[in-house]
């Protein structure tokens, strides 16, 4: 399609750097280029549950994510469509009443913990990057902003890591490595890394 964007993803366990790599390379094109989507912003909502019925919920299964919605997404900005993501709210576990506008970019950016899982998503991309980072960085870097960020305990932190967040690791994200097309190690300040993806993007910025 003409003038269709650019759609890089990028995957990685909780923890890892995605955020941070994002923010590095949207600092090294010009302003405006680039757009980011978020897959915290699309888990599902369940106002019908009780609080500690949402607070029990697998968040680091792919059946938790909207995964129909950020398809939508991706393909409203493709055809250079403009979009309302939810504001998700770690706290309820619910969305906010408002929403953030997000308007097509000549790059559109993607982050989250199971994008490659998700076909329909693997599909719209046309970059894959993977961030690898130690599990003993990614568990203290979670524990820190759980609880400075989301209002969690140690306990509850840890009590989330052992039950779901370690074994949907091991079963969905480290995994997904075989369909990146570049693996970034050890984290989001990789300026190798940056530099060599940030070659790639600056062309195709318009």
């Amino acid at each position: 399609m003409t003038n269709r964007p650019y759609f890089v993803g990028i995957m990685g366990g909780t923890g890892s750097g995605k955020t941070t790599l994002a923010a590095n390379l949207a600092e090294g094109l010009p302003n405006g280029a680039i757009a980011t989507l978020c897959q915290d912003s699309y888990y599902t909502p369940h106002p019908e549950l009780s609080p500690n019925s949402r607070d029990a919920l697998n968040f680091d299964h792919p059946r938790a994510v909207d995964f129909d919605l950020l398809v939508d997404h991706l393909d409203a900005l493709a055809q250079q469509q403009p979009v309302e993501v939810p504001i998700y709210d770690f706290v309820s576990h619910l969305r906010h009443p408002h929403t953030r506008t997000v308007q097509p970019a000549s790059i559109i950016l993607v982050e989250g913990i199971l994008l490659f899982v998700e076909e329909r998503i693997r599909e719209r991309l046309d970059l894959k990057l993977f961030v690898d980072t130690d599990a003993d960085v990614r568990s203290f870097r979670r524990i820190k902003r759980d609880m400075a960020e989301r209002g969690r305990s140690f306990a509850q932190v840890e009590s989330q890591y052992f039950t779901t967040v370690r074994p949907m690791h091991l079963q969905y994200v480290e995994p997904a490595k075989r369909w990146a097309d570049i693996t970034v190690p050890g984290g989001g300040n990789n300026e190798v890394a940056v530099d060599l993806v940030l070659s790639k993007l600056r062309p195709l910025c318009k």
